[in-house]
């Protein structure tokens, strides 16, 4: 007969004790998980038995099998479950060292255990015989038959990548945890989160920290966890909740749903809501599905040779995906932010399954990445990403992402956010990037990290800096202003172009600082005129400054050689500088990737002779 087993906790530390309850003495042999290596054998009392974990344990998911080893094979969700003489648990570091984090979703297993049993399990999922409350003390809560994240897992142990694990419900009141790691990664199916949960990794993210979701279907369900975190609970419906009443917020529903109202989009930046699922019969047809690539110069994609409309990835869909709502503009996926992802998001590929409405759930899968505070997120948004690996491209994006979030905090990345254009001048107004191409064409785009494409707005004949004043001052109004290489100081509007002034013979750049227009000319002199006033006069060098910009009352050259160069206006009194090399002028970057830039928010951008636009934090 079967030995019924389960542990006391889904996880314990480096050095301490594990409980284990047993309906019988058996053998135990204990493994690693993730490379099936033995690392205890002996005997287990009945009815309780502790399991002394060695210090010298790696961080680890670990399977203890009590008794004989029974038949396991793969299947559907909820069928052939997790033999009840297998308890699986995590042992996690007793000093966090490790850069990264992995969260293994006991929650999300232990809905499925007993799926179909009335009473007993949390599945399915509108069945009125489905139960409303599950304790994780009972046999059977393993991983699903589809083991959706053994692969991703695997892997990392393959490549040598340092990687301490936990369980998912450690991160309810885990900010601490996070805290010591750079990259969070959730992985496969991890369906199921708690207020505390969210709130953890939510605020992990705000302050620097990196995730990486390498699954799918995450975080639909919103639960609570009762009787000192051994109780699950999710009644999935808000007249069924009496906390619907008490604290709405906590109403165990979906995420999106009423009265909780927080879509999960803003903690992955897509959801199920727009995803797909194949279910029963037909769940073999997400082996037939690819990604298709809609923005292949971002780093994520760096190393895997492909272009835009590129398919990769076949069978990593698996058999539910989450997606974020989006538009095309101009051929190029754009997200609304209409469902709560953040605006930040960036669209990198993309599947179309609204087909599989005839046999499950039709909608898409986004693969996508955005910035929150200071940290920033990846979604795969598929539960079989880990799966997917042996794909080489798979292979090569799973590498770029964690070997970035993961990384120290260090050098200040220049990312690309647009194809290689010819340009020679860039300004932002609003949210609207400007630039003036080398066949001298006023052109605009979105300000976001989607490679989104130029529009031609009009003509811009002989225009060599734009610039944005962040106010009207001096009797000029705010808008977008130009300076032509022969001299004249422009304003755009609705009617185009209108002369508003003279401005220095040869310039080449233009910038706004202190209610004054700054320009810069081909012979090194960097000039000046106040807003309002009747005249230019000489204010130093340039710091031999090929392009030139303003923000936050500072000023900002790019040089011949490729290096950005800052200082504060000089005073209006202040006798002509010296020539180059110029003092007062500091290095802020190196190697910058162009020719032009603007200065913008915190931001520099830049572009040049058929080079990418790229950004980065000043």
């Amino acid at each position: 007969m079967t030995v019924r087993a389960y542990a006391t906790s889904t996880s314990c530390v480096q050095g301490a004790s594990l409980g284990f309850v047993l309906d019988r003495p058996a053998p135990v042999v204990v493994t690693d998980a993730i490379d099936d290596r033995v690392v205890f054998e002996g005997s287990a009392d009945a009815p309780r038995w502790e399991l002394d974990i060695p210090a010298g344990w790696r961080s680890s998911l670990y399977r203890a099998r009590f008794g004989a080893e029974e038949p396991w094979p793969f299947g559907l969700p909820g069928s052939v479950p997790c033999p009840d003489n297998e308890v699986y648990f995590v042992v996690r570091q007793a000093v966090p060292s490790s850069p990264m984090l992995l969260s293994v979703p006991f929650t999300t297993w232990q809905a499925y255990n007993r799926a179909g049993e009335p009473g007993q399990g949390l599945y399915w999922t509108e069945s009125p015989t489905r139960a409303t409350r599950v304790t994780f003390d009972r046999p059977g809560s393993g991983p699903s038959p589809e083991r959706w994240e053994e692969g991703l897992m695997r892997w990392l142990r393959r490549g040598g990548h340092d990687v301490a694990y936990c369980s998912n419900l450690d991160l309810h009141d885990g900010l601490g945890l996070l805290s010591p790691h750079r990259l969070l990664i959730v992985n496969g199916h991890d369906e199921y989160w708690s207020l505390g949960m969210r709130d953890s990794v939510e605020e992990f993210v705000r302050r620097g920290g990196n995730v990486a979701f390498f699954s799918g279907n995450t975080c639909w369900w919103q639960i609570r966890l009762e009787d000192g975190g051994r109780t699950m609970v999710c009644h999935r419906d808000a007249l069924s909740d009496p906390m619907a009443a008490a604290d709405p917020r906590q109403t165990t529903v979906e995420w999106s749903a009423a009265p909780v109202n927080r879509p999960e989009n803003t903690l992955t930046g897509v959801s199920f809501r727009a995803g797909a699922g194949a279910w029963g019969q037909h769940m073999p047809r997400m082996l037939e599905e690819s990604y298709t690539t809609r923005f292949a110069g971002h780093w994520v994609f760096e190393g895997t040779g492909l272009t835009d409309g590129d398919k990769f990835g076949q069978g990593c869909l698996g058999y539910e995906t989450d997606a974020a709502e989006f538009e095309e503009i101009g051929g190029i996926p754009r997200a609304t932010g209409r469902d709560g992802t953040p605006s930040s998001f960036v669209v990198l590929a993309t599947a179309d399954l609204r087909h599989w409405g005839e046999y499950g759930q039709g909608g898409m899968a986004t693969m996508g990445v955005f910035t929150s505070g200071l940290g920033t997120v990846f979604t795969a948004a598929t539960v079989n990403w880990g799966n997917g690996l042996r794909d080489p491209v798979v292979d090569q994006i799973t590498r770029n992402v964690i070997d970035r979030l993961s990384a120290p905090d260090g050098a200040r990345r220049w990312d690309v956010i647009g194809p290689p254009a010819d340009l020679r001048a860039l300004a932002v107004l609003g949210r609207t990037l400007y630039a003036v191409s080398a066949d001298d064409t006023l052109l605009a785009r979105e300000l976001c990290g989607q490679n989104m494409p130029w529009r031609p707005v009009g003509p811009a004949e002989g225009v060599r800096g734009l610039a944005v004043p962040r106010e009207a001052a001096g009797g000029l109004a705010s808008g977008l202003y130009g300076v032509t290489h022969d001299g004249r100081l422009l304003h755009h509007g609705e009617q185009g172009w209108r002369e508003v002034g003279t401005a220095p013979e040869s310039a080449i750049g233009l910038a706004i600082a202190d209610c004054t227009f700054w320009v810069a000319t081909s012979s090194g002199e960097l000039w000046r005129q106040p807003f309002g006033s009747g005249g230019w006069k000489p204010a130093g060098s340039s710091a031999d400054a090929v392009s030139l910009g303003g923000m936050n009352g500072r000023l900002f050259a790019l040089n011949s050689e490729n290096r950005l160069l800052t200082r504060l206006p000089p005073p209006a009194l202040e006798e002509p500088e010296p020539e180059s090399p110029d003092p007062k002028w500091e290095s802020l970057a190196e190697a910058v990737p162009g020719s032009t830039f603007t200065a913008h928010a915190g931001l520099i951008i830049t572009a040049g002779h058929d080079i990418p636009l790229r950004w980065r934090h000043a």
